[in-house]
């Protein structure tokens, strides 16, 4: 359950930018929140506390912010990281997951040997949208053997629908704050 004084102070620390990368879309630039150390450290903690008695053995982030906020959560659990990361981009065998967009495809990958069989995960990104990108990447951690306790998100673009995608697909879901698009 959500915190609404917690929503609320992320809706102020997180810039909305018009028209970005394309017309129409309005993008949530959360590096205004990461660069004051309290509100990063807040977020943080308010996942630590979630996920400290669940037994999560690793945190999944999804490239680029979710390993800001992923790598940050797993020091702070004391468990592994791993990344999930665009085609081409990580250096050993990988497996690949590929997944629909707007306009054509794009895939994610991550190393063979990122997850144990079983092993407890959390998967972390800094928003969800339309949900294309973290669908994907609960499929990827499935097929390596990953259990996917829950995906973790700062912030939830109700409007677009992916969270409900994400439960709609069985998975857990956990957004520290909903705005809309």
């Amino acid at each position: 359950m959500q915190d609404p004084a917690l929503a609320n102070l992320l809706d102020q620390h997180i810039r909305t930018i018009p028209d970005y990368p394309k017309p129409g879309i309005a993008f949530r630039d959360i590096t205004t929140l990461l660069k004051e150390g309290e509100m990063f450290a807040t977020c943080i903690d308010t996942l630590k506390q979630r996920y400290q008695s669940l037994h999560i053995e690793k945190i999944a982030g999804i490239e680029a912010r979710g390993f800001i906020l992923g790598a940050a959560l797993a020091y702070a659990l004391n468990v592994g990281f791993v990344p999930i990361r665009k085609q081409g981009k990580l250096p050993a065998k990988t497996l690949r997951q590929t997944y629909e967009l707007e306009y054509g495809s794009d895939c994610v990958e991550a190393h063979v040997d990122a997850v144990a069989k079983n092993e407890r995960v959390v998967l972390i990104d800094d928003l969800i949208a339309t949900g294309g990108t973290a669908i994907a990447s609960t499929q990827l951690l499935t097929e390596l053997g990953a259990e996917i306790v829950e995906c973790a998100f700062l912030v939830n673009l109700s409007s677009l629908g992916g969270q409900e995608k994400l439960k709609s697909a069985g998975y857990e879901v956990f957004c520290l704050c909903d705005l809309k698009d």
